[in-house]
Order: structure tokens, then sequence, then C-alpha cells
């Protein structure tokens, strides 16, 4: 695996791999790599390190997450790879009844009904405490400061930052999100990149959290305060929700491809969706990367994971199917023999844009971790609790208010989730933790990340360099503009509707750690489409 070394193949890079021997982080944000790097240094191990970054994160890159919003975990430490799902499910009081009682045919983007009970605070203090080195009010020290004494806005976020603002939305406009702008821009503008912000509220309330182990936030003080104003706004979370909330250990799910073990968080987390089209295309030839019948193949096995997957995937106890049988070979088998030389039309449900940020973490013990934590669609659901700096997500979004659907919203339920880490082992040996964020371009970008380092040698930076494409819908396929031009001509050839986009931010945001398992170095590589770094010593 990652055989080439340089990066000149085949595609010229933006950076180069980097290489360290004592530990590294990577995510999209400079000042929340460094945050990690430093616990890191001072006696952290990778979980002390992802803590510290999935915190800076929710200061420095507000626009796709935050202390509101949900998390998922791979964690391998001492040989043994866990996995942890903070994400949390509606109210126990909501349900598609009353929301269309409210005039809605769909769940809204803003304000109170999208919003589910967050799991951020609830997942780093589990990491905490079963296997961090370090206590919280260490590890969230630096996000705490750079909240207080301000931090630089980087060109991608204040990009976001200004698309958010701009935003014209009447959910908006609800005393539930009165308080988003005052919070967010100044004197209603956006921050450019360059900018120095501060958010005094932001870090009171990461201070609280990281002094009582998160018991505020579910609890505590910070409890009463989001009770408090969804009893003054019409939100929906009761007391309750939130005191009998606690992010859930799971076991990971794989399939092995071609000799390495694939793992993702088991539903209600989207990554079976890579996993199955993964488990379609092992025993399909990819010859070379740059070639029209394997772009064909890798679209035409994520088409019909993705029609699995919607009509399936929701909260694990209450799926009709088991995902044993979604991710055994037989199945695969009978899946892989729909694939044709002609591009298919599946039935399916359109995939959306998502707001989330991804952080990879290594130390010199040989433990990863590989970490994923979102508001779902930009700033969330722009409930803003008024003095704490919290911006509710709104993952509830992902909701139906069709009775005949999976995900049809219930009480106490969790939807299906779109944010996914990833990880690799061979032979009981951690190998790497990677992730592409970007609602649900997520699995498809495992999938190309993937294929491009074990079958064609990549090494991570050109893994994330290669040109990506996105399923969107029925024969509707992105193609990043990078591509080589006869890619696109053949996959029209075969039927396929090409798009050929400019924008960099459809195609997700990657990160990848790669550990070899002979020397314990490790290399690195950052998304070139965002303000990826890469911090290591």
């Amino acid at each position: 695996m990652f055989h080439n070394p340089s990066n000149t193949y085949p595609y010229p890079s933006r950076r180069t791999a980097t290489y360290a021997k004592n530990g590294m982080v990577s995510t999209t944000q400079s000042q929340a790599a460094q945050a990690g790097l430093a616990v890191l240094q001072r006696g952290g191990n990778a979980v002390d390190a992802a803590i510290a970054t999935a915190a800076a994160l929710t200061v420095v890159e507000p626009t796709s997450n935050g202390i509101g919003g949900d998390a998922f975990a791979l964690v391998w430490m001492k040989g043994e790879l866990h996995g942890l799902n903070a994400s949390g499910p509606s109210p126990k009081a909501l349900n598609a009844e009353r929301v269309k009682a409210l005039g809605h045919n769909e769940m809204p983007l803003h304000g109170w009904l999208p919003v589910t009970i967050p799991g951020c605070p609830s997942a780093w203090n589990l990491l905490a405490k079963r296997f961090g080195n370090l206590p919280l009010s260490d590890t969230l020290s630096a996000a705490i400061k750079l909240a207080r004494e301000g931090f630089v806005v980087s060109p991608t976020i204040a990009a976001q930052w200004q698309q958010a603002a701009d935003i014209d939305d009447k959910e908006e406009n609800l005393t539930a999100t009165a308080h988003w702008r005052s919070c967010f821009l100044n004197n209603g503008k956006a921050p450019k990149a360059g900018d120095i912000v501060t958010l005094a509220d932001h870090a009171d309330t990461l201070e609280t959290i990281a002094n009582t182990d998160a018991q505020a936030f579910y609890r505590g003080s910070i409890a009463k305060k989001i009770i408090e104003h969804a009893s003054n706004t019409g939100g929906y979370l009761s007391a309750e929700d939130l005191a009998s909330y606690e992010a859930q250990w799971v076991e990971p799910i794989s399939v092995n491809y071609k000799g390495y073990d694939i793992w993702e968080i088991p539903p209600n987390g989207q990554g079976m969706l890579a996993l199955m089209a993964l488990n379609i295309l092992k025993t399909l030839p990819q010859e070379q990367r740059e070639s029209c019948d394997t772009y064909h193949k890798q679209i035409e096995a994520m088409k019909l994971a993705y029609v699995d997957g919607q009509k399936y995937i929701t909260q694990e106890d209450k799926m009709a199917v088991k995902v044993i049988d979604m991710l055994s070979d037989s199945y695969a088998d009978q899946r892989r023999q729909l694939i044709t030389d002609t591009a298919m039309l599946p039935k399916h449900g359109k995939p959306v844009s998502g707001g989330t940020v991804y952080l990879a973490t290594a130390d010199n013990e040989g433990n990863m971790v590989s970490f994923i934590q979102s508001n779902f669609h930009d700033f969330g659901s722009r409930v803003v609790i008024p003095n704490t700096g919290i911006c509710l997500q709104n993952r509830g979004r992902s909701f139906s208010l069709n009775p005949k659907d999976a995900n049809y919203l219930e009480g106490a339920k969790k939807t299906l989730h779109t944010i996914i880490p990833g990880f690799v082992t061979k032979e009981n040996q951690a190998i790497s933790a990677f992730g592409v964020m970007g609602g649900f371009m997520q699995p498809q970008g495992h999938v190309q990340v993937i294929t491009n380092m074990i079958d064609f040698k990549m090494n991570p930076q050109s893994a994330l360099d290669a040109p990506r494409w996105q399923w969107l819908k029925e024969r509707e396929v992105a193609i990043e503009h990078q591509a080589p031009p006869f890619i696109a001509q053949g996959l029209k050839n075969k039927g396929h509707d090409i798009n050929i986009l400019a924008d960099a931010e459809s195609f997700g945001r990657g990160q990848i750690i790669v550990r070899d398992p002979t020397t314990g170095v490790l290399c690195g590589g950052t998304e070139p489409r965002a303000d990826g770094y890469i911090a290591a010593f």
C-alpha cells in the first residue's frame, strides 16, 4: 500500500506528503492542528490531541461545526479498534405529525424543528475518560484561549462565512434564531480572511464544559440555558432529553478490500455505503486510475450502494434489514452483476451538501484517531443559545415526513447521519486514519481515496490531490475540472450525464494519516481544496 513516495504521479501536487515519527495531526485549520500538536508534545496521546483539535475547530471553523453538533470517532488504542457514535436523537416531544401540523411538507433547515440532541461534548468527555492521558481542562485550554483572545480567519472559512451571511431564509428570522447574526456577524458583516475574531461566550462555555467534564451541558448550567431558550421560543428539547443523553460505544463494521480491512461506524451513519461500494468493486479490474472504465465502475458501484442505503439506513435497531446481510459477499456478488458498460438509472433520494470538519491524529505509541464532527448544514439550525455562543445543529433536516420512509420522524429517534470517520487495518495492525467530509459526498470520497491508495499505490497526499467525481442523481455525475477531458467524454459515451465543476467544495475535504507498521513512521496528506494543514514532530 502507498508504494509511491513522490507526489509527481500522476498529478502535480499542491504540497508534498508530510513525514514524522513522534506524532501528527491532520485537519482543515492550522490553528486547530497546532492545538493538537501542543497536547502531544506535553505528554498527551492521540486521543488527547483529537479532543484538543476538535474543540479548537469549533472556534476557528464555526461555519461547519460547533459545540452544539454531533461527532463520530474510530479509535485505535493498544492494538484494538473502538467506535464512538455521538449523534443525538430527536426530542421526545417531536414527531412528523407535529411538524406537518405547523404547515411543513418537509423538514425545514433552520429553527427548532431540525434540532437534535448535540453529541460533541459527550464525545469529548467519554474519549478523555476512557483513553486520554489528560483531563478536559487541559485538552480544551487551547480552544478556550483561541476563542477568548482571538483567532485569525482563514480564506476558505471567510468565504463560507460570507455565504452563510447571504442566506435569505424565512426560518432564519424566527425568535429562536434571533441571536445568530449578533453572535457571528459584526454589524451584519461576515469577517474577511485575515480578520481577528473573538468569541467570548464560546470561550466561557468551553471552560464550563472543561471544568465539569461536560456534565453542565447535559445536566447543569448550560442545559438550563438551552431549555430556557427552547421554552421561550417554541423549541422541543426538554431537560429530560438532555439529561438522558450519552454518546454510545459501538462495534465498528468492515469489509476486506484486497487484503486491507476498511472500517466504518455502523448505522445510523452512512459509512456502510462506502463499504458496500468497495465490496462490489473488489473483484472488478481497475487497471488505471485515469481511465473511463475505472471511473465508470466506481460510479456504478456507488449508485448501487446509495439505492440500498437510502432505502434502509436509519437508527440500526429500526432497520428493516441486517447490516451483516448488506455487507455480505453474496449480496455484493448479486449487485455487481447489475454493472454493465452503460450508465444505469437507479431510484434514489437526491444527495445534498453538508457542513463538517474532519481530523486524524497519531502518536508515537501506535495509537491513532479518526474523528469527525458537524453542525450538518453550514452553521446549523441558526438557533443560538443566548450568552453561550452555542449554535445548535440541524441534523434533523434528514428526517422524512413520509411514514413509508426509513427515516420517518419519530420522537427520540436518530436519523441517517452523513458524517463518517474511516480507518484501515491489515493483519490486526493500524494502517491509516482517513476521512473525506462533505454531506453525501463522504462515502464517495472514502471509496475514491481508498482505491487511490490501495489500487493505484498513491501516498496520502497524491490520493487527496487526485481529481474526484460525485454521483448526484439518476445518471448525473459531477467531475472535477482538473480530470483529463477524455474521462468526461468517455463517460458521456457510456450514458452518463456529465457536469464538469470548478467548485472544489462540491467534492469534499479530506485528511489522511498512514502509519508504517514496521518502522512506525507516519505519513500524512491534507486537503488541497481547503485550508488543510498537518502539524507533526
